[in-house]
């Protein structure tokens, strides 16, 4: 039942109830297809589908609206309550209107949506109220049948019930009317008025099986109808890095043929060795269609030809050290050569599975003035005779769960980073995921909204960078630099007040909140005690009464309580929507000059803000609730009914946008020719608040600038959980338009295939293939696909039927559409947004639901994958096998910025999930083991790598204890130091070190963040991935569940306060137990040799100087550690003088039992006279 009441302006927030039998559901699509109701039962006059009964009526008040159904099936009832937002806020909602009033019937079918034209708002001081507006929809006009030819004056019938498709948009034409068309029309469909495409460029049901060179075709025939870029074969182009780039040469190579045809175009009418040597000019490459969004760049043949023929080199030396140590053992302590050699042989292993992949590094740019002029006309024109932009819609996800790890002030900036963006305001919609139900995110959210009226025009005014408040009035930098409005200094000082002051009220809202309940919940006690002596009870008798966290309004909050009542904690407690900011309108809305209500004159500023919505999904007892993937997927729903963006960005609640183009910088990867095989396209992460040096590698440089720098060059990178933008239908689990099969030996023979609906399923498709609908109405007429869809998706109509829509608002033009691959007509998305409507809030409530996911693919195959900490790897993992590629997008600016740990304990805790993650995936079915011959052979080598890596830290484990051990036998991991074996070790750190140096010059990255790196790389495999070794084969053999905390954001500093605080903070984990034996263990070996060789009769300098130098490899790599024991001021705690102390005496023990004293031959014995 869906139930909305609003009687004044003060009553009780809206209340909707949503009642699920099972039965079909209302639908709720965005444009460009409109809403419309499902109906069973063709005789029945209501829109619904069968049993289903909609009753309206309106009072002064409001309006009453409610659902029924007939049936006597089981059912569950879930009410979602959408509540004010707290007061003391007073401002000028230029977005608000009347209250809902009885609409009109205009001679419109009654069996249309009774409020479709209705948006559902909620207000930061109003009651949420139901604004109708007027139907954009004029008298409705009879469609010609499809039989009949769609020309006009053209009555002609198809023969066999139905007209060969001319075009992909379906326009239905015969064939007379096509003829003319060809010859008088130009050669463009009267439907969608883009060209025709050639007869002979049909789309063929198979891609030839093998992939051959490109080779220089004849030129065919200038003929009508025939496109320009079909004239040309492919070839190679090369291009030189170090000049600018020349569109009429990349053109001319990549479109031209060799000979003497590549640089001359043939006059109209004319083929080349026919008639006269009549030429003209090249075509107008200034032309948008011909200019390209992206561009790659290659490494110069300078750096890495050396870099590849150092590997190779090193490679080698690698191989026939391992033969000669393999060949010489040591007889004198074979334990000791046994040991080291099997590490020896992992470690080689380990190298080549990480350095395979970094083969094939790229970079790319983007060209925003092109994305610009090819989807955002400054002219007015027919198809888009508003000058609406015709980019796609992106919904921006930003997941919390905790306020008390994650302050509500951090996430606060990060919402109004991505209000203050700089995309299509009715294009953006932000969605919150409150995974913890707090009241004071929801609180924080409205205060962030409203804050969001002053910000976003300030930033739009004066082009902020970066468009987070707390990062920008926090700069160093001059802040006059680049500003040339001469209200700036006004502007930004009132704006600077209005963010103390609104930071002041989010860092109260705790205590506020806290008070405010106890007063509540006070007055709620005295209530219940007067009632009492009213009913003659006992006065002496104890009430039990709930302490309830109470809103603003004096209402109940229905998401967690402090108390954690039942229904109201954690894991209990229901699923809440509130629209904070309805959606924007497609017409810029200009502001105001400076009075009372305006702080800043905003009179040639578009004061419209995106849409922004608080999710908090249900959560019941007995529900396994899969922790953020499930959040995310339970968006990706939600967003589905509400607003339907073609393409998804995901961020971390501390991550904000710092530069304001990053979603136009990744939407010209998506939208370039080739864009639709891309299913994410991922920006690296950047942090913030990071100590000066470094010490615990948090920057992570060396991952995000070489590892996934190389990736990009293979199938792309992986992705690692914030900051990626995805393609909706490509989370959805769906397959990719064409995809190319890699077999035979490291994938050498491709085989390419087109991945579309057939009409007739073939015998040796897969039967887990999910393939992308082509038309909108492609599952209308076959109820095997919408029941197939009804079994992965859920049982929501809505749902089911935004699909389509998405994959329609995610293709690429015509012009730039793939062989065999639909596109879109430029303007198709220059449409204003269908309002949001009660039946589709309340449909979007039913999907977060704790049991909708039951009996569905979602988590399996559709959305985020369940069943590992590290969600993100899997997921990326799981596209790229079915065929996608991703892209790594680096802009100048970095596009978003994060914080990360920067203490010991966080961050080891933060590397022990991670590497939980990977051994969780190497025992699944996600290891690349099992990969598609889709995934290319050096991708699946990256992905094994990621499962097999914390297995390194056993073999590390033993090595770093090896030197102490040839210390204290004083005997050493070969037999003597002879040349062969210095060669070799000289020549594999050398080849190393030119490794290192040549990829810090071809990935940017400094000297001082590849020490980082190894050192930390040591650290942690010492430390925190042995740990998760043995974690995940509990779970994997005892089935032991693992749980993680959540990683502590960091808040901005106060004044006065030391910026890096936590650095120096020691919190004691066992974690910390295994590096701190390994130090002590070789410190005392290092001691116990020096006396030894230095009181022997016969001392070993060799051996000795062998077991010091790899004892000091091993510290050197440890250094951090124990500084971050020392704390701040160099004051070791006493537990870890415990830890040392135990340590001590148990080496101390252990090298008497096993080297025991040489009894009475050293002995002086002294006699007396």
């Amino acid at each position: 039942m869906v139930k909305m009441a609003a009687k004044s302006p003060t009553s009780s927030p809206v209340k909707i109830t949503v009642t699920s039998s099972g039965g079909s559901r209302s639908m709720g699509l965005t444009s460009p297809v409109p809403r419309h109701s499902v109906s069973n039962n063709p005789n029945s006059p209501s829109p619904l589908s069968g049993g289903e009964k909609r009753r309206a009526s309106s009072s002064g008040g409001g309006r009453y609206l409610s659902f029924s159904k007939d049936s006597t099936d089981e059912f569950v009832a879930y009410t979602v309550h959408i509540p004010p937002t707290p007061d003391n806020r007073v401002f000028s909602d230029s977005q608000n209107s009347p209250p809902l009033e009885s609409s009109k019937s205009r001679g419109k079918n009654p069996n249309e949506g009774f409020i479709k034209d209705t948006i559902f708002t909620g207000g930061f001081n109003s009651a949420t109220k139901a604004h109708v507006r007027k139907s954009s929809e004029e008298e409705p006009v009879m469609a010609k049948s499809k039989l009949i030819c769609g020309m006009e004056g053209c009555d002609e019938k198809a023969l066999d019930g139905k007209f060969k498709n001319y075009c992909e948009c379906g326009f239905g034409i015969c064939h007379d009317c096509y003829l003319d068309c060809m010859g008088n029309g130009g050669g463009h469909c009267p439907g969608c008025k883009e060209p025709y495409k050639d007869i002979s460029d049909g789309e063929s049901e198979e891609e030839p099986r093998s992939e051959e060179k490109d080779q220089a075709n004849p030129l065919p025939s200038w003929g009508r109808g025939v496109k320009l870029e079909k004239n040309f074969s492919l070839v190679q182009s090369f291009k030189n890095p170090n000049h600018d780039f020349d569109h009429t040469r990349w053109l001319f190579e990549t479109k031209g043929t060799y000979g003497y045809g590549n640089a001359l175009w043939p006059r109209d009418g004319y083929e080349f060795g026919r008639g006269t040597e009549r030429y003209e000019n090249p075509p107008d490459f200034s032309d948008r269609r011909n200019k390209p969004l992206t561009r790659k760049i290659g490494i110069s043949a300078a750096i890495i030809s050396p870099y590849r023929l150092l590997m190779v080199l090193r490679l080698g030396v690698l191989a026939c050290f391992l033969t000669w140590r393999i060949l010489h053992p040591n007889h004198e302590a074979i334990w000791l050569w046994l040991m080291s050699v099997v590490c020896e042989i992992w470690f080689a292993f380990s190298w080549v599975l990480d350095q395979l992949p970094k083969l094939c590094p790229v970079k790319r740019v983007t060209d925003l003035s092109v994305l610009k002029e090819r989807f955002e006309s400054s002219e007015p024109n027919l198809r888009n005779p508003k000058k609406l932009s015709d980019l796609p819609g992106i919904d921006v996800f930003v997941s919390t769960a905790d306020p008390d790890k994650e302050p509500p002030l951090v996430t606060a900036n990060t919402i109004l980073s991505i209000l203050a963006v700089d995309y299509p305001v009715e294009k953006v919609a932000c969605y919150l995921s409150d995974d913890g139900g707090s009241l004071v995110t929801f609180e924080a959210l409205a205060e962030a909204a409203s804050f969001a009226r002053v910000w976003v025009p300030f930033c739009r005014k004066h082009k902020i960078e970066p468009r987070n408040p707390e990062a920008y009035f926090g700069q160093k930098r001059d802040p006059l630099k680049n500003k040339v409005r001469l209200d700036f200094v006004r502007d930004r000082r009132r704006v600077k007040r209005e963010y103390d002051e609104f930071k002041v009220r989010i860092n109260a809202l705790p205590d506020s909140i806290r008070r405010r309940s106890d007063a509540y919940n006070a007055q709620t006690e005295i209530r219940a005690k007067k009632k009492q002596v009213e009913l003659g009870v006992n006065p002496s008798e104890p009430i039990k009464v709930a302490k309830a966290t109470w809103m603003a309004d004096g209402s109940h909050w229905h998401g967690t309580w402090s108390s954690a009542e039942d229904g109201h904690s954690r894991g209990d407690h229901e699923g809440i929507i509130q629209i904070m900011l309805v959606p924007a309108s497609a017409d810029p809305v200009f502001g105001n000059e400076v009075d009372e209500e305006n702080l800043i004159d905003t009179t040639d500023v578009d004061v419209r803000l995106p849409m922004l919505v608080y999710v908090s999904r249900e959560k019941r007892p007995g529900f396994d609730h899969n922790k953020k993937a499930g959040a995310m997927n339970a968006l990706v729903r939600a967003s589905a009914i509400m607003s339907n963006g073609a393409f998804i960005l995901n961020l971390d609640c501390d991550h904000y946008i710092y530069n304001s183009l990053a979603m136009r910088e990744g939407m010209c990867f998506m939208l370039d020719r080739g864009g639709d095989k891309i299913c994410y396209v991922q920006f690296p992460q950047r942090f913030e608040g990071i100590d000066p040096n470094d010490r615990y590698a948090n920057h992570n440089t060396v991952f995000f600038d070489v590892n996934m720098r190389a990736l990009d060059g293979l199938q792309g990178p992986m992705y690692v959980g914030t900051g990626c933008i995805f393609r909706r239908v490509a989370l959805y689990g769906f397959s990719p338009p064409r995809a190319t099969e890699h077999h035979g030996w490291f994938g050498r023979q491709k085989i390419r295939k087109l991945l579309r609906k057939s009409k007739e399923k073939k015998k040796d498709e897969e039967d887990d293939e999910m393939l992308l609908p082509i038309n909108g109405n492609q599952y209308e007429d076959d109820d095997a696909a919408r029941a197939s869809l009804a079994k992965q998706f859920g049982n929501s109509t809505s749902l089911i039927d935004s699909i389509a829509v998405a994959e329609f608002g995610g293709r690429l033009l015509h012009e730039l559409r793939g062989k065999g691959c639909l596109g879109r007509p430029a303007g198709s998305l220059a449409v204003q947004r269908e309002p949001l409507d009660a039946s589709a809030l309340a449909e979007a409530v039913s999907v977060i639901t704790c049991f909708y996911e039951d009996k569905t693919e979602w988590g399996k195959r559709v959305g985020w994958i369940y069943g590992s900490v590290t969600e993100d790897v899997v997921t990326g993992y799981r596209m790229h096998n079915r065929g996608w590629r991703s892209v790594y997008c680096v802009t100048k600016r970095d596009a978003f910025r994060g914080t990360a740990p920067i203490n010991l304990t966080d961050r080891l805790n933060q590397v022990l999930r991670w590497a939980t993650g990977s051994v969780e995936i190497f025992f699944s079915r996600n290891n690349a083991l099992c990969a598609s011959p889709r995934m290319k052979f050096l991708q699946r080598v990256a992905y094994f790598n990621v499962g097999i890596y914390p297995f390194t830290s056993i073999f590390l484990l033993v090595y770093c204890v090896l030197p102490a051990l040839s210390l204290f036998s004083g005997k050493f991991i070969v037999q003597t130091l002879d040349v062969t074996f210095l060669v070799f070790l000289l020549a594999i750190t050398i080849t190393l070190c030119m490794l290192a140096l040549l990829e810090i010059k071809w990935s940017g990255i400094t000297l001082h963040d590849w020490w980082r790196n190894e050192q930390f790389w040591l650290i942690g495999g010492t430390s925190a991935h042995p740990a998760a070794v043995i974690q995940g084969l509990l779970k994997v053999i005892a089935g032991i569940d693992i749980s993680f905390t959540l990683t502590s954001k960091s808040s901005a500093p106060e004044d006065g306060e030391d910026e890096f605080s936590e650095l120096y903070e020691f919190r004691w984990t066992t974690l910390m137990i295994p590096p701190i034996t390994i130090i002590m263990f070789n410190v005392i070996a290092i001691g116990v040799a020096i006396s030894r060789t230095v009181y022997s009769p016969f001392p070993q300098w060799s051996k000795l100087l062998g077991g010091v130098f790899f004892s000091f490899w091993v510290l050197s790599h440890l250094y951090p550690f124990a500084k971050g024991l020392m704390g701040k001021k160099g004051k070791i705690p006493t537990i870890v003088y415990l830890w040392s102390g135990l340590i001590c005496i148990i080496i101390s023990l252990l090298t008497v039992y096993i080297y025991p004293p040489l009894g009475t031959q050293g002995i002086i014995r002294i006699e007396l006279p």
